[in-house]
């Protein structure tokens, strides 16, 4: 009865810690929530997939128009991408949960019947590969290492998808205004046809000064149908990142571009940003992790099985002839010579030869791979050469993050640059310049071809500008994927250092000058 009992319990234990093991992603998942708000400023959101709240919340963000904020949230709300993105995070998660349980145990029976009836052989065995206690823990190691990997990973998918939908927000509204500068040349060219009609009828000028006139407003309006058609283009791709299907005109974008200030980029200061928290840096750490733990790993499977279990077996029993009892009573008389009952046993008789029968063989088992001809050299080679591989991958972006952050510090540095020159010089010297013109026309000092120089002047002044401004937002955005940190904090002042004491001569200066 023990062993039976011994038995039962060695072949549920495995299912009871097997049933013990879940799958949970949501702790995943708000990691790679923390990861995206920390390099991008805003999290992802926290309820489940119910497609009715979530159009609701779109709805909302979109009646009372659209901050670039709001486009954001809407593009981590509404995008698909970013839900099968994560769910590449659940699946990582059930691998790591797959690496941690072990292997179910074996059970065999064999039941045989006797030639001529009687008690079946039984045999009957439960083995459990022992070997999992060496194999899990690396296993596991490398299992949980992906995991982080794939939490990384999916956190920069998440964060540059709302680089990219800032990008195009700035893009659209950049569009509008070179729509709308467009428009006004169309407006201004007008304005010169206009004058030179009226100088053309009072004979102050000839023809050609109105088809010149003429082929200058033509070109004003092409341009402004090419922006049109930019402008739209533009709040199309925009409309895409939200992943919405309403009309892009529709879209009422209220954030402009950003206005001009003094910006002071400390590029060594971003590289050590960089080298801190991009995330596929940090990603490719714990894919070099993952690797040495999968060496590990192979190194453990040299010694692959390693089987305990337990085995019995009940033999069998040929059944007795059935008995004559008129043949035994002659052949027991004619020995006896006279009537003679034939023997008979007595129970205890036949209890004390069953006692003397085997009924039941129990005993442990064990079984193991020997590692004689295989010894998982070629596994243990190839995990290595992985581990290298990961190692040279993360040396070589760790040094192309380096250039790119740099790269990415001197663009905006310059965009801004541009775009300061623009609005501080450039703009004003042109506007000047196409005032005294028209007055000089009108006056009749000067040609229309110099009025004409002068529109175009400032409609490509114009148009640089906000060309400029454009490559000024896109470059801090950009900055931003560079760094993996929110423009504020890149922007943001360093901290002086905590331990930081007053020099000697402070002491005695309160002002911290010369006594």
């Amino acid at each position: 009865m023990k062993e039976r009992c011994a038995l039962a319990v060695f072949v549920i234990w495995p299912s009871v810690w097997a049933g013990c093991a879940t799958v949970d992603p949501r702790p995943d998942f708000d990691r790679t929530s923390q990861h995206v708000k920390e390099a991008a400023g805003e999290s992802l959101p926290q309820f489940e997939d119910d497609a009715p709240t979530r159009e609701a919340l779109v709805d909302e963000l979109l009646a009372a128009g659209l901050t670039v904020d709001e486009a954001v949230k809407i593009a981590l709300l509404n995008n698909t991408n970013v839900r099968a993105a994560l769910a590449r995070v659940g699946m990582a998660r059930a691998d790591a949960v797959q690496a941690g349980l072990f292997t179910n145990p074996t059970l065999g029976l064999s039941l045989r019947f006797p030639e001529g009836g009687g008690l079946a052989n039984l045999e009957a065995g439960v083995a459990q590969n022992i070997a999992d206690l060496w194999l899990i823990p690396p296993r596991k190691r490398a299992a949980e290492r992906d995991l982080d990997r794939t939490i990384l990973e999916v956190a920069r998918e998440v964060v540059s998808l709302t680089i990219d939908t800032r990008t195009a927000y700035f893009n659209a509204v950049a569009s509008d205004q070179a729509l709308t500068i467009a428009q006004d040349n169309v407006a201004l060219t007008k304005k010169l046809m206009e004058v030179t009609e009226a100088r053309l009828e009072a004979g102050a000028v000839g023809a050609l000064d109105s088809n010149l006139a003429k082929g200058q407003a033509l070109r004003a309006e092409v341009d402004f149908r090419t922006a049109r058609l930019e402008a739209a283009s533009a709040r199309r791709t925009l409309a895409k990142a939200l992943a919405i299907t309403t009309l892009a005109a529709d879209l009422s974008l209220t954030d402009p571009l950003p206005s001009i200030q003094e910006q002071v980029i400390d590029t060594e200061r971003l590289v050590s940003m960089a080298r801190e928290f991009r995330l596929d840096l940090r990603a490719a750490h714990d894919g070099v992790a993952a690797t040495e733990a999968r060496v590990k790993a192979e190194y453990a499977k040299v010694f692959p099985n390693l089987d305990i279990g337990l085995e019995l077996e009940r033999p069998e029993r040929r059944a007795q002839p059935g008995r004559n009892i008129l043949a035994d009573t002659a052949r027991a008389s004619i020995a006896n010579g006279g009537l003679t009952v034939p023997d008979i046993e007595s129970r205890g008789q036949r209890n004390q030869a069953q006692s003397e029968e085997i009924d039941l063989l129990m005993g442990p088992s064990f079984g193991i791979t020997l590692p004689i001809f295989d010894q998982n050299q070629a596994q243990i080679a190839k995990a290595r050469f992985a581990h290298e591989q990961a190692i040279a991958i993360l040396q070589a972006l760790d040094r192309a993050i380096v250039q790119e952050t740099r790269e990415a510090a001197d663009r905006a540095s310059t965009a801004w640059s541009v775009a300061t020159l623009y609005d501080r010089e450039l703009l004003p010297q042109v506007r000047n310049t196409l005032s005294i013109s028209e007055a000089a026309y009108q006056a009749g000092n000067t040609p229309i071809l110099n009025v004409i120089d002068a529109q175009r002047s400032l409609l490509e002044s114009r148009r640089g500008y906000v060309t400029a401004l454009q490559a000024a937002a896109n470059a801090f955005v950009e900055l931003e994927r560079a760094v993996a940190r929110p423009i504020d904090v890149i922007l943001a002042p360093p901290e002086p250092p905590r331990d930081a004491t007053p020099n000697q001569s402070d002491k005695g200066n309160p002002q911290g000058g010369q006594p």
